[in-house]
């Protein structure tokens, strides 16, 4: 996966989440992002996240991380 300038990067999947309330489930990421207007390349980073509860925004960054 492409990162950073022209890609998806941390900072562009979490401007699509905001106004999540934590904890949370990757099926509520997924809906927020649709809300937030993500396109499809960050849609596509949060649908590839580990189907897991977050506690917060800093726990979909690490499973961010591990996303290949």
């Amino acid at each position: 996966m492409t990162r950073g300038l022209g890609g998806s990067s941390p900072a562009n999947v979490q401007k699509y989440l905001h106004d999540v309330s934590y904890p949370t489930d990757k099926q509520t990421l997924i809906k927020q992002a649709e809300r937030n207007g993500a396109p499809k390349e960050e849609l596509d980073v949060v649908k590839q996240l580990k189907d897991e509860h977050y506690g917060g925004p800093q726990d979909v960054m690490k499973n961010y991380g591990e996303i290949e």
